[in-house]
């Protein structure tokens, strides 16, 4: 049997395991968090060997060039080997600026702490 040439993008992320199911796929590429080779994607949109997938996920985009099509959930091996992470190393904790915490039960912030918090995010 010869190997497939194309498959969906959701049922190829969900082959590789970067969602636990395949309906969590297809609502990430319906809401624009998947990208092939930069464009945004419908679930459906077919991916061929080469192709670079981007998938936005807790906060930050997972970049990875398909090596392999593979539509079944396979091994975890075999998911590794079906894909190239290019994913960037995630920043040092020094370099994410720290977010300001209440102390519990403190009350809402007056205006001067909401004009800061405010600045603090770049708003």
């Amino acid at each position: 049997m010869d190997a497939p040439t194309s498959a969906r993008v959701d049922a190829w992320l969900w082959a590789v395991r970067q969602f636990k199911t395949r309906s969590l796929a297809t609502a990430a590429c319906r809401a624009g968090h998947v990208r092939v080779n930069g464009e945004r994607v419908k679930a459906a949109q077919a991916v061929r060997v080469g192709d670079e997938v981007r998938v936005r996920a807790n906060g930050f985009d997972r970049v990875m060039v398909v090596q392999r099509i593979i539509v079944k959930r396979v091994g975890a091996e075999v998911a590794a080997a079906a894909m190239i992470d290019e994913t960037p190393p995630p920043p040092p904790r020094e370099a994410v600026p720290s977010v300001p915490v209440r102390d519990r039960g403190a009350g809402r912030p007056t205006k001067r702490e909401r004009r800061d918090l405010e600045e603090l995010r770049g708003h």
